[in-house]
């Protein structure tokens, strides 16, 4: 096992159960740091009196049946909304006649977490001790060790000094990995002073080998970092990668799928067209993200890939582009995903979206390594004649290439999608994907010569290279996601209200839920959900809006504006495959409501 970093997002003082939020992905910034995210309650040392027991506290730990029956219905909450587990923080004194019971409390629900979400974690907050004071410990010890040796791990509060990592270590033994010693980035009384500072706690606690849980990230936003907030973003996350070197995880299995989406934007985009042009951010709809190095402020290389959230994305709220000067013979890549992808005897299926200037061309090439630890490198182009003439042609071992695709949406006249087919074979695992860009030429091409005809001085000039990569999606089949037809599904409005908003218009607020009629269960990456206002006049379109995304079979409509000429509403529920392909907007089931006069 290695040393893990989760995340924490800043609450106020109180005793909380709080659920750690879906993995959508694989990391909250463009550095792609891969954490585990968990929220927390904001624990100092305060001066004042000591809380009392409170009346809830004494309500669930009042005896061992309602201890376990709590911890039930919180495993069944997170099975039902998709949490990866709980952080438990209890701020507050508890009599010691409710110690035994709060530890079959933490035990239970552990135990219950395991069986109902496997590789859920139930992680202990360094507050309350093991006597029942409010007493923050700063690191593991005979006062919080009894919670931690019931559950899953430790979240240290962030006051440790520098020997508490050791000593939390050596008092873990093989648990070390366990522990996750707090980090405040706000800075307040925090080893090494978190902010610009954190990678200095970072790298004591990689010496002394245990984890970490990094508090209140958000303090690049929060207090608005120089010189905008993702150039802010992508140098602080730097700092967590170049002292943890933060290891990445990807399926083992196709289909491989990313739209680089890091759960927030400017904008949201389906296959190439604009959906809602408001400022948005759902972490659950974070995917995979590619492995762009910050290089600082200080280096400008002359060609750049970076995270885009001021152009159109093709899916989501940003994509990749490359941008920057590129020499007329020169090939310029860079990796974006490592791993270790099982490939079949047969063939995969590559599948991937570009929005190139006119002199720009951006491909894609996979690496795959043997069982004998041989590697061969495929590059895959629309145009591979350009890339074939370029001096750094031989770093492929072979050339596929890539046709396009007619889009879904034919209104989307930006973005081209490109369909590729690669033989693969049972010996072999998909390493690597990387972006390659070069620029495009002319004139005619001389099938025998090794090297570009163009002259040298034309081959050394510099050129404006600017291109966008949207998705990339690599499956086993040449065909999208098979979806259940509408009728094979049971939609249901819930908690329905209505309320006056105006002299022209209702608001309205309910639970839409869906589930199949069938044995079989859905298993699909998220959902769209989309509204129609309909109205008694049949020639007029329908307006249609995009309300959100769910990742579970339920999504909260609240105060949805509904024009008193709306006679009908239609609820759209749009199933997305796990390969990134989405269900027609015609074929997917629907919730019909009529407003209340």
């Amino acid at each position: 096992m290695t040393s893990r970093v989760a995340t924490a997002t800043t609450r106020r003082r109180r005793a909380a159960l709080t659920p750690m939020p879906t993995r959508s992905g694989i990391g909250t910034s463009s550095t792609s740091s891969s954490t585990s995210l968990t929220t927390s309650s904001l624990s100092r040392r305060h001066a004042g009196p000591t809380p009392r027991t409170s009346t809830a506290s004494r309500e669930m730990f009042a005896t061992q049946d309602s201890a376990q029956m709590y911890a039930e219905r919180l495993a069944e909450l997170a099975a039902a909304l998709g949490f990866d587990g709980w952080l438990i923080n209890i701020e507050v004194k508890l009599d010691i006649q409710f110690i035994d019971n709060l530890k079959e409390f933490v035990n239970h629900l552990t135990k219950r977490m395991h069986a109902a979400v496997p590789g859920s974690l139930v992680i202990w907050y360094d507050a309350i001790t093991v006597g029942g004071d409010l007493d923050w410990q700063d690191k593991l010890n005979e006062h919080n060790k009894p919670f931690f040796d019931l559950c899953d791990g430790l979240f240290v509060n962030y006051t440790w000094k520098e020997k508490y990592p050791r000593d939390s270590a050596a008092a873990a033994g093989d648990r070390k990995y366990d522990v996750y010693m707090g980090i405040d980035v706000f800075g307040r009384n925090t080893f090494g002073g978190g902010k610009w500072n954190t990678n200095v706690a970072l790298d004591l606690l990689k010496k002394d080998d245990v984890s970490t849980a990094i508090f209140a990230p958000g303090w690049i936003y929060e207090t608005k970092q120089q010189p905008d907030f993702q150039s802010a973003q992508n140098r602080w996350w730097g700092l967590v990668e170049k002292s943890w070197d933060v290891p990445r995880s990807y399926p083992k299995r196709l289909p491989f799928y990313s739209d680089f989406d890091q759960g927030h934007g400017y904008k949201v985009s389906s296959e190439g067209l604009q959906i809602s042009g408001d400022p948005w951010n759902n972490i659950s709809c974070q995917s995979f993200q590619p492995m762009l190095k910050y290089t600082g402020d200080e280096v400008q290389p002359p060609v750049r890939t970076s995270i885009n959230f001021k152009d159109d994305p093709y899916s989501g709220g940003d994509c990749v582009t490359v941008q920057g000067s590129l020499r007329q013979n020169a090939i310029f890549s860079e990796q974006l995903f490592n791993g270790g992808l099982s490939m079949e005897d047969g063939y995969v299926h590559l599948f991937y979206s570009v929005n190139a200037e006119a002199n720009s061309d951006l491909g894609l090439s996979l690496d795959f390594s043997s069982r004998n630890k041989e590697n061969t490198s495929i590059l895959i182009a629309e145009d591979i004649v350009t890339f074939s003439r370029k001096k750094q042609h031989r770093l492929y071992s072979s050339y596929v290439q890539s046709d396009k695709v007619e889009p879904h949406a034919p209104d989307n006249q930006n973005w081209v999608i490109y369909r590729a087919t690669v033989q693969s074979s049972a010996s072999y695992t998909l390493i690597g994907i990387n972006i390659v860009c070069t620029l495009k030429t002319s004139g005619k091409i001389n099938s025998e010569a090794d090297e570009d005809e163009s002259s040298e001085e034309d081959a050394n000039r510099s050129w404006p290279y600017h291109a966008s990569l949207g998705h990339i999606s690599i499956r086993n089949m040449d065909e999208n996601t098979q979806f259940p037809s509408a009728e094979s599904w049971v939609t249901e409005g819930k908690y329905i209200s209505w309320s006056n908003n105006s002299n022209t218009s209702k608001l309205l607020s309910l639970k839409i839920s869906w589930k199949l009629n069938t044995s079989h269960q859905a298993s699909f990456m998220k959902y769209n959900i989309y509204v129609e206002k309909l109205i008694a006049d049949s020639s007029a379109k329908a307006s249609r809006s995009f309300l959100g995304v769910a990742t579970v079979e339920a999504f909260y409509v609240s105060d949805l504006q509904v024009p008193d000429e709306v006679t009908s509403l239609k609820f759209i529920i749009q199933a997305c495959g796990r390969d990134g392909s989405r269900q027609g907007l015609e074929e997917c089931p629907k919730l019909f409501l009529v407003p209340v006069e």
